[in-house]
């Protein structure tokens, strides 16, 4: 069975229904049709958890790095920094940055450690390639995911509608 990059298995196209269920009864053929469409929603879901989570991440990465490089370009200044610093999304606070060659860096669960300019530079470009690369992918897994949810619908509509004919035939024979 083929999968997208990623591993995620692509839906199956039933082309002659005629031929697919010889091997199988027409409820449970809809049920496995059903239950792979639902297994594709679900991981569709979880995707758009994560484009969300990365969509949020990118731009607070993004203007960490611009106040980053903004101290690297100031450092041979001697003279302080006035800014507003950001407490929380609608809080700032006045603030005096004396000449710095370190930062500190929240890295999540409870964890802050102390960087060099420099490596805070490379750090952070690192994580904002990484996480540019991860939305890049799971976008792309977000459109395999659709196509499946898409194929595996109109299986189950084919496979419906291929039994509605036979019973029409059958019934018609036995008229």
């Amino acid at each position: 069975m083929n999968a997208n990059p990623r591993g995620i298995p692509q839906a199956p196209f039933v082309d002659d229904v005629g031929e697919y269920m010889k091997t199988d009864t027409v409820e449970a053929t809809i049920r496995k049709f059903t239950e792979a469409a639902s297994k594709y929603k679900f991981m569709e879901n979880s995707k758009l958890q994560q484009r969300g989570s990365l969509e949020q991440k990118i731009p607070e990465i993004e203007k960490t790095l611009a106040t980053i490089d903004y101290l690297v370009e100031q450092r041979k200044s001697e003279e302080p920094i006035k800014t507003l610093f950001e407490i929380n999304d609608t809080l700032y606070a006045h603030a005096t940055i004396p000449p710095t060659e370190s930062v500190n860096l929240w890295l999540g669960a409870n964890v802050m450690l102390e960087y060099t300019l420099d490596e805070a530079q490379v750090l952070l470009t690192g994580k904002l390639a990484i996480a540019r690369g991860n939305l890049k992918d799971t976008i792309e897994d977000l459109e395999f995911l659709r196509d499946q949810i898409t194929t595996m619908e109109v299986n189950t509509a084919r496979v419906y509608n291929w039994d509605v004919k036979q019973r029409r035939m059958e019934k018609n024979l036995s008229a």
